[in-house]
């Protein structure tokens, strides 16, 4: 799941990536922010939730997927988008438009 917030004197969204899965121990967010290499997301025990927070430029669109103890690959069930990336599956889209609320 992902949670936007603009900020009205700053050319950047706080996007907050959130993603459940029932066994798994470790999920790690890949994206092109990060360069594709997976940073590993805390785990909220209250929630029951992997989370990510990052600070995005606006007016942009970003793909991203969720790698899953090492190995499973996953998309975010409520992304702004799906593009079909090179490998013959999909990656999930952020859109830090502020009019994509």
């Amino acid at each position: 799941m992902l949670t936007k917030r603009f900020f009205k004197t700053k050319d950047e969204a706080e996007v907050t990536f959130a993603f459940s899965h029932p066994e798994a121990k470790k999920v790690q967010l890949v994206a092109e922010f990060t360069d594709w290499e997976p940073v590993t997301m805390k785990f909220n025990k209250k929630e029951r939730t992997f989370k990510s927070k990052y600070r995005l430029p606006t007016d942009k669109q970003f793909h991203f997927r969720y790698l899953i103890d090492g190995e499973l690959w996953d998309n975010d069930h409520k992304a702004d988008a799906y593009v079909t990336n090179s490998f013959g599956t999909q990656n999930s889209v952020v859109n830090t438009q502020k009019t994509a609320l």
